[in-house]
């Protein structure tokens, strides 16, 4: 009873996660680390191995990153500001740093990053995981990018742009699958 009372709950809070999370622009919100937690419990609970659960959580992070920068040029952009690139580096490597500790942290905090014996070459699954899935998001856009300027600036086949990020994801947690299935 204890155990359906607990999914029911990660349930209800996930749920609740995705429906304020919907207008929630660029700026990483609370609701945004509340919605990666309960995903996190919830994929835990439904025996989704951590280092999968990572590799989107790690996706996710980097697209919030990206949002939010965006969001900061708007910002300049309507402000008539111009921002140098010396700049934009800083500001760029300090939005990167600081979101992906907002979602590492509470992590951390929970117990759900440092459990014992959870780990995939020394680093904890979870961790693992993130850093795993943000490198291969990014690379894939990278990849799309360089298709595009390839073909003139022109897409291959519609929502190239969407589907090669994602597909990496999809097929990285099948090898991942494969990998960590016990």
């Amino acid at each position: 009873m204890h155990n359906i009372y607990r999914k029911f709950t990660g349930a209800f809070v996930f749920l609740l996660g995705l429906l304020f999370t919907s207008p929630a622009y660029a700026v990483v919100c609370q609701v945004c680390t509340v919605a990666v937690v309960a995903g996190s419990y919830l994929a835990r609970e439904y025996g989704i191995d951590d280092a999968i659960t990572g590799l989107w959580i790690g996706a996710l992070t980097l697209l919030t990153c990206q949002w939010t920068m965006q969001w900061i040029e708007l910002l300049l952009k309507k402000k008539n500001k111009k921002i140098k690139k010396g700049a934009k580096i800083v500001i760029n490597t300090l939005v990167y740093i600081l979101l992906y500790v907002l979602i590492v942290w509470p992590l951390h905090s929970l117990g759900i990053i440092g459990i014992a014996n959870n780990e995939v070459f020394g680093i904890d699954k979870i961790l693992f995981g993130i850093i795993a899935g943000t490198v291969v998001f990014f690379s894939a856009q990278l990849w799309y990018e360089e298709m595009k300027t390839n073909n003139n600036g022109k897409a291959f086949f519609p929502f190239q742009k969407v589907v090669m990020p994602v597909g990496s994801l999809i097929l990285l947690s099948i090898i991942f699958y494969f990998f960590t299935k016990s």
